[in-house]
């Protein structure tokens, strides 16, 4: 699935203007580590999809980061269905808490290294 654009609706467009913005402390924390090809592809921040935008996606790998915050904690179902769709579109997913990025940014950045070596080999 390399390089595929994903569709979504164009007044999204401007909200994930706004989500990049007004980033969390995590998620600069994280894009710190993984901006300019970092991992050796490139992520995008806020990226609408369908109905939904993720916090960071790859299209060359069709990777997906989210990180989960307290706003994450009462919306079990809806992450679950809004994955399930990108899913169904070829997206892969990792999540990360708000608090591991925060405190074990180490541990985060091993575990996205492995889901990108995993991706690149398939």
């Amino acid at each position: 699935m390399p390089n595929k654009i994903i569709p979504y609706k164009p007044e999204l467009r401007e909200y994930a203007r706004h989500l990049r913005k007004n980033s969390t402390m995590s998620e600069i924390l994280l894009w710190q580590n993984i901006k300019n090809r970092a991992f050796g592809v490139q992520f995008h921040r806020q990226v609408p999809m369908l109905d939904y935008i993720v916090d960071f996606y790859c299209h060359e790998i069709g990777l997906a980061i989210e990180i989960d915050g307290s706003s994450h904690e009462h919306k079990y179902f809806y992450d679950a269905r809004r994955q399930g769709r990108l899913e169904k579109e070829g997206v892969v997913f990792i999540r990360f808490s708000d608090i591991e990025v925060k405190q074990n940014m180490f541990s985060v950045l091993l575990s996205l290294e492995t889901k990108i070596e995993e991706l690149l080999i398939e």
